[in-house]
């Protein structure tokens, strides 16, 4: 159980618990309603209170979020973590883990193994991805370790910054404006094309030697695949996409890692940034580039 406490400041004082954590606590009416049936779940100055009840100037407002259920089978693995507290968990996630069980996938993924180390620790052992990378993908996944943080996280969200290795020559900043569909309903596969779902993609150069480009990439929206099937309409797809692009000899999976996090935290409000190195078979192909480079 996540317990959180709030000290009532005079801009407060005879408001209703109800108003304060809509308002102030930004808590959902739907966590709300739960924490109406637990008892413990709303608290002031560690009695039991109505939300209709009123708080005053130094009350200290407690709500205790349950934990809820695991949603995967726990297993022992190896994770790199980069950040974790009360209320969020973020790894370096291996491109050769796939995130959500699937019929591919069954007690393998990272799901699988965070609920794992999440059981070790004693805590909540929910998965609750926020966004998500696909199989093949490396770098900053982050999990919410409870409901509040979660909803809080989808408010607010979180900028990304991705490095990409593609298979050509950019030697300027730009733009990928270019909606993005699903040709085949029953396939994964994505293409751009002039109808769509709008997919907006920012790329910068950090170096090239003429056959291949390091990027740093931001994403103004979040279509499944954007990265790699823009820069596949570009005729520059990543390296290592079979699926968009060739098979590569110098690496076994697509050349795609999230690199930089940033976020406000859920219950502190504080402007946090975490990164994470490239993966070691990423990182051959850069200093390859940075011996060669134009």
């Amino acid at each position: 159980m996540r317990r959180i406490d709030y000290k009532i400041t005079s801009e407060y004082d005879g408001d209703k618990v109800l108003w304060y954590l809509r308002g102030e606590a930004k808590l959902s009416a739907r966590l709300v309603a739960s924490l109406k049936t637990i008892p413990e779940g709303i608290l002031l100055n560690g009695e039991h209170i109505r939300t209709v009840d009123r708080i005053h100037t130094g009350d200290i407002l407690t709500v205790n979020i349950p934990a809820g259920e695991s949603t995967a089978e726990a297993r022992e693995g190896e994770i790199d973590v980069v950040y974790e507290d009360e209320d969020i968990l973020i790894v370096n996630k291996s491109p050769f883990i796939a995130v959500h069980p699937t019929h591919n996938h069954q007690g393998d993924t990272l799901a699988n193994i965070v609920t794992g180390y999440l059981l070790s620790k004693g805590k909540s052992a929910v998965f609750r991805a926020v966004g998500r990378l696909d199989k093949g993908t490396s770098g900053l996944m982050m999990m919410a370790l409870n409901g509040y943080a979660a909803s809080r996280l989808s408010e607010t969200g979180v900028e990304k910054e991705y490095l990409a290795i593609a298979e050509g020559e950019y030697t300027s900043s730009g733009t990928i404006d270019k909606p993005i569909y699903r040709p085949d309903p029953m396939k994964t596969l994505r293409a751009a094309g002039e109808h769509g779902d709008r997919a907006v993609t920012h790329y910068e150069p950090v170096v090239t030697d003429g056959k291949r480009t390091l990027l740093r990439i931001r994403l103004e929206t979040g279509r499944t695949h954007q990265i790699r099937v823009h820069f596949s309409y570009m005729g520059t797809p990543l390296t290592g996409d079979d699926m968009y692009g060739e098979k590569s000899g110098v690496l076994q999976r697509h050349a795609l890692h999230c690199g930089k996090m940033t976020f406000i935290h859920p219950v502190t409000g504080e402007r946090i940034s975490v990164t994470a190195p490239l993966h070691e078979d990423m990182q051959k192909i850069y200093e390859k580039i940075c011996e060669n480079q134009k």
